[in-house]
C-alpha cells in the first residue's frame, strides 16, 4: 500500500483523529467520512493509504503504542513490568482501556478488524512480551520449564477485563502494581 505521501506529523495527526473518534462513537459507527470530515482530508486519501477502515483503526493504535515491549530492558523482570508501567499515566490507561474495551466486543462481528488488529497490534505486543520473558529466562529469573510463562499475556489481558467488572473501577498504576506483584510474578517463581 502506497503511503509516502502523508508527512510523520501529518500521520500523526490523522491517528489522533481516529483514535478521538473512536472514543466518540465507537467502531461501529466509525465511517470514513467522518475521519475526512475530523482531519479535512479526502476519503479517496483515507482509502489509497489505507485501503479499509479495520487498517486505519489497527494502525492508529500501534502509532498510539511508540514503545515496543521488547525495548524494555532494565535488567530485571520485576523492573521490566515497571517500566512498562511508566509508559503511561492513570487518565491515558482509563481512556485506553475503555477503547480497547470497545474494540473488543467489535471483533466479533468484524472479521476484519480482528485479523487487523491481530496483525498490528496483539502479534507485536505477545512477541515484544515473549522476548521480555525470555531475557528473564536467560538471566535464571525464570524456570525455562513454568507453565505459567504462555499464559502471562492471558493474565495481563484478565486484569483490564476483570478490574472494571468486579470492582467496577478502571485499572490504574495502583492496581496493576499490585496485581503484577501479587499474581504474575508469583506465578512465575519471582
Amino acid at each position: 500500500m502506497a503511503r509516502s505521501r502523508l508527512t510523520p506529523e501529518r500521520e500523526s495527526e490523522l491517528y489522533a483523529a481516529v483514535l478521538d473518534l473512536l472514543r466518540e462513537v465507537g467502531y461501529d459507527a466509525l465511517t470514513m467520512d467522518a475521519v475526512a470530515a475530523r482531519t479535512h482530508s479526502s476519503k479517496a486519501t483515507l482509502y489509497r493509504q489505507w485501503g479499509s477502515k479495520p487498517e486505519l483503526v489497527a494502525r492508529a493504535l500501534r502509532h498510539n503504542k511508540p514503545v515496543t515491549l521488547a525495548e524494555i530492558d532494565t535488567g530485571s523482570l520485576r523492573g521490566d513490568f515497571r517500566a512498562l508501567m511508566e509508559l503511561t499515566d492513570d487518565c491515558q490507561m482509563e481512556k485506553d482501556t475503555a477503547l480497547m474495551r470497545g474494540l473488543a466486543h467489535a471483533v466479533h462481528d468484524n472479521p476484519d478488524l480482528h485479523q487487523a488488529l491481530r496483525e498490528l497490534l496483539v502479534e507485536p505486543e505477545i512477541k515484544g512480551l515473549d522476548e521480555v520473558l525470555r531475557r528473564a529466562v536467560r538471566r535464571g529469573e525464570i524456570d525455562p520449564d513454568n507453565p505459567a510463562l504462555g499464559l502471562v499475556p492471558h493474565m495481563l489481558i484478565g486484569a483490564f477485563v476483570a478490574r472494571p467488572l468486579i470492582d467496577e473501577r478502571p485499572v490504574d498504576h495502583a492496581f496493576l502494581s499490585s496485581y503484577v506483584d501479587a499474581v504474575v510474578l508469583p506465578s512465575l517463581g519471582v
